[in-house]
């Protein structure tokens, strides 16, 4: 019973430690990035499928909805000084994926509210979240 148990621990493991994929030129890459460090950025769905690798999203030209999940701690106050953990889903809809192109998808939440903002690789914001975010709890 142990065995098949560390297989597929040690296979997931594998998964996270597994090196990128090389960068299509005929598609947009979309590199994931935290604000806040010791926070979790995850791809989570393009076009509303789920993905198998959290860590990019690989895009063709055009219009796409990029869906990731951030993870991260809030402070409630009151009597509480340990951190609760906070998972949240946002959504970033852009119509000008660019072949070849890098971009730059960045999350962040001050005062407990998740935002996230797409940059191109002028560093200039292209896309932000629609504000329909679904938080845990």
């Amino acid at each position: 019973m142990r065995q098949p148990a560390m297989l597929i621990a040690f296979s997931a493991l594998g998964a996270c430690a597994s090196p990128l994929p090389p960068v299509d030129s005929k598609q947009a890459w979309i590199d994931l990035y935290t604000v806040t460090p010791g926070k979790v950025l995850m791809a989570d769905r393009l076009d509303g499928e789920r993905l198998n690798d959290g860590r990019y999203f690989q895009v063709t030209p055009g219009k796409h909805e990029l869906t990731v999940r951030f993870d991260f701690e809030v402070y409630s106050g009151g009597f509480s000084v340990d951190p609760t953990e906070r998972t949240c889903y946002l959504k970033i809809r852009y119509d000008g994926f660019e072949a070849g192109q890098r971009y730059r998808l960045e999350a962040r939440a001050p005062a407990m509210l998740p935002s996230a903002y797409l940059y191109n690789a002028q560093r200039q914001v292209v896309a932000e979240e629609d504000h329909n975010v679904y938080c845990v709890p």
